[in-house]
């Protein structure tokens, strides 16, 4: 067996509750009063929060954080004017009391509307698999998601600590349970968290079944369709069970089968040294195990980032894309004479690196750039050792780089597009195992995540940890560095420039602005961004590329999402998005040009554009 099911210790030797979020499981009198949700739901914003203070169903402590806000009409406003929204990655939100907050009361309602649907599908014994990382509440959410999947008599696997989101995906596979939940935010601040939900084949959930456990939710009553059951009940009859570090064993028995030439490593082991960060998260335990697995001997660790910490005291945002947040990592290569530093974010799902240039700085490498370069190398790789398949294949969303198309195609391997969202590169992967076309050797996405293997379908930081390490020991035995390296994919290549904008739009207005800027876009169809004159127009909802000389359109394979999608004169792509987590737009801008210079002149130009357009 590859797992090994064992109490977990009393979990208030674990996590500390506080009284916010704290249930009295044992006992609670379940009403029998569904005529008040039918009042709620009709209630505005100030009924709503009047609600959650006088009835008895809320606990003390929710209801003396809302006292604590009775003069901020605008707070009172953004917690409670809409429930927080279940989209195809689950829930995201700030903590705290609120319709409009992840607390114990979303967590239940979203897990139950879950519950819900894996009962009419049949999946209560194939069991949800259940992680989280180091956020505030995240391990008290996940007890809560637990205990409502063990109410519903579906078995629970519960990670004993905090574990990187893809191990989450791995479990599930393995165990053949039919969905698997994270209680995660991801890289957001800490004042955020998030619970994202995974299918059976170990990919987040797709937005069909997406919007069935929406609709379910939004069915379930509050006070008398919301079970929960006692923890040590359920542990007792089997309806709780927890993973251990066996789990971990047979993970990274399946990560370190991903590496492609580890010979390299050993190569230069004796000497090489490189700097790691977790960010004070999941990653803290595994990625320097497997690093150590694969051969290397000096790896550095950031000792404040190492602890475990939900404050993420040490970054002002815990995000491996910004290279404020390897201040400390940064200095720690600097006094070990270090080339590379990896860190990844709090549930260890995106990978960032930071290298050394040619006059000694230290510089950061964007999503897009790490994408190509990992491109590049396990074709490479794959050459050298004699495994590439037979069909190869690369993927990325179509908010990625088309510079990873060059990288793929000019070595003979196809590229595919999907949509953003890993789910939807794992759903490429599962059509190509399906058909048989094609075997995937890469998938990525420029918001620094990446795959390899068949052991999972969401992005995987380790894995991709473990990859880079090899790629800079591949490098050194050529007398390069990864910046070197980088360089060259230039020349090789083309060059390319990319750079992403996020024009947050929060509260009731900004929703409502993100719908309205959405609809102009189609109303009144652009025909130049700034001085750049536009070639083609897609627009991915109905899936159509609309010529702009002529007005002729086409289908396209992909359509179904609210995608703004403009090929410019020269090969430069601007794309317009809602993120479908946040509340912000966010603007995609790809150029391509004759040098490196000509190319962020570009993007410099038409980032100018992008702020008189999307406002």
């Amino acid at each position: 067996l590859f797992f090994l099911m064992i109490r977990r210790p009393p979990r208030s030797t674990l996590f500390p509750y506080t009284t916010l979020f704290r249930s009295d499981r044992q006992g609670r009198k379940r009403r029998q009063a569904s005529e008040k949700m039918e009042v709620a739901k009709a209630m505005n914003y100030m009924d709503q929060y009047k609600f959650w203070l006088e009835d008895s169903y809320f606990d003390e402590g929710t209801k003396e954080e809302l006292r604590k806000i009775a003069d901020n009409q605008a707070e009172i406003e953004d917690r409670f004017y809409k429930d927080l929204a279940f989209g195809t990655g689950g829930l995201r939100g700030v903590i705290g009391a609120g319709t409009n907050r992840m607390n114990i009361y979303t967590v239940r309602k979203a897990t139950q509307g879950l519950a819900n649907y894996i009962l009419k599908q049949g999946g209560a014994e194939k069991g949800v698999a259940i992680a989280y990382d180091s956020r505030y509440y995240s391990p008290e959410f996940a007890d809560e998601a637990a205990l409502c999947m063990a109410a519903n008599g579906i078995k629970a696997y519960v990670f004993d600590e905090l574990r990187p989101t893809p191990e989450l995906s791995f479990a599930l596979r393995t165990l053949g349970c039919i969905s698997g939940i994270v209680v995660t935010a991801s890289h957001n601040p800490p004042e955020y968290n998030g619970y994202k939900v995974y299918w059976e084949d170990g990919a987040q959930l797709p937005p069909a079944e997406a919007d069935v456990v929406a609709s379910e939710m939004a069915k379930t009553d509050i006070f008398t369709g919301v079970k929960t059951a006692d923890y040590d009940e359920s542990v007792k009859n089997g309806l709780i069970r927890i993973l251990s570090k066996e789990t971990d064993e047979a993970y990274l028995g399946e990560v370190i089968k991903v590496a492609v030439n580890p010979d390299c490593v050993k190569q230069v082991a004796d000497d090489f040294k490189l700097v790691y960060t977790p960010f004070h998260g999941a990653g803290y335990r595994l990625v320097p195990e497997i690093l150590r697995r694969l051969g290397y001997k000096h790896i550095i660790c950031e000792p404040e980032q190492m602890k475990i910490d939900g404050d993420f005291p040490t970054v002002k945002n815990p995000n491996p894309e910004y290279k404020e947040g390897f201040t400390l990592a940064i200095e720690l290569a600097k006094q070990n004479d270090v080339d590379l530093i990896i860190g990844t974010d709090p549930d260890s799902d995106r990978t960032g690196i930071v290298l050394k240039d040619k006059s000694g700085e230290y510089v950061t490498l964007s999503g897009n750039q790490v994408g190509v370069l990992l491109t590049d190398y396990i074709i490479t790789a794959k050459k050298l050792t004699n495994t590439m398949p037979a069909h190869p294949a690369v993927l990325k969303s179509i908010v990625t780089t088309e510079m990873a198309r060059a990288a793929a195609e000019k070595n003979g391997v196809e590229c595919f597009d999907t949509f953003t969202g890993f789910k939807f590169l794992a759903e490429k992967i599962k059509q190509f195992e399906q058909d048989g076309s094609h075997e995937y050797i890469f998938a990525f996405e420029e918001s620094y995540g990446y795959l390899c293997g068949d052991y999972a379908r969401d992005k995987d930081a380790v894995t991709a940890s473990m990859l880079i390490a090899e790629m800079a020991a591949y490098y050194r035995t050529q007398g390069k560095t990864l910046y070197d390296a980088m360089e060259e994919m230039y020349e090789k290549y083309g060059c390319y420039c990319e750079q992403t904008i996020s024009i947050v739009m929060p509260g009731v207005s900004g929703l409502q602005r993100m719908k309205e800027l959405m609809q102009e876009l189609r109303d009144k169809p652009l025909t130049q961004i700034g001085t750049h004159k536009i070639d083609y127009t897609r627009d991915y909802m109905p899936g159509t590329r609309t010529c702009m000389a002529d007005g002729k359109s086409e289908p396209m394979e992909l359509k179904g999402q609210n995608v703004m999608y403009y090929e410019l004169e020269g090969g430069t792509t601007f794309i317009i998005r809602p993120s479908g987590t946040e509340p912000k737009v966010k603007v995609y801008i790809m150029a391509k040009g004759e040098n490196k210079a000509e190319a962020a002149e570009k993007v410099e130009a038409l980032t100018a554009a992008a702020k008189e357009i999307v406002k």
